[in-house]
Parts: C-alpha cells; sequence; structure tokens
C-alpha cells in the first residue's frame, strides 16, 4: 500500500467517505470531523507513519488538504 493509500484509507475509514469526498473535508465543516474525531485522526495518521505531531501540527490539521501537505513538507513524507 503506498502512503497516499494509506493516508486516504484514514479518512475514508474516519468519516465513511468515498475518494471523491476526500478534498472537501475539513474540520468542523465536515459533520463526523469534530474534536474527538480530530484527536483520533490525529493518533491514526501518526501511527500510519510514525510521527509525532506536536500541537502546532494538531491545531493546523484542518483539512484533508492541508493534512497532505503537512506529510510532505514538514514530515517529507512521499504521497
Amino acid at each position: 500500500m503506498t502512503n497516499i493509500e494509506k493516508y486516504n484509507d484514514i479518512f475514508k475509514k474516519m468519516f465513511n467517505v468515498t475518494d471523491k469526498e476526500l478534498t472537501s473535508l475539513a474540520y468542523k465543516e465536515t459533520a463526523e470531523w469534530n474534536s474527538m474525531a480530530h484527536i483520533a485522526l490525529v493518533a491514526e495518521i501518526e501511527d500510519a507513519f510514525n510521527l509525532d505531531f506536536d500541537t502546532d501540527d494538531i491545531f493546523q490539521l484542518k483539512s484533508y488538504l492541508i493534512g497532505k501537505e503537512m506529510l510532505a513538507t514538514k514530515f517529507d513524507v512521499e504521497l
């Protein structure tokens, strides 16, 4: 499984969405993406990619697209 597949699978499972819906996912704009889901999402991403988000990273992760960019730029994960 590629890194982008892992990343997408996390979001698809967490929010029960399809590939087409991924890019529209955003914190507090997606009904299921509340504060509790946010913490679970962070934990899933950390586990899948063996990362440790700091507090700023957790607050910065406000959408699927921002998370994808964070992984690529800050954590040097090839997506």
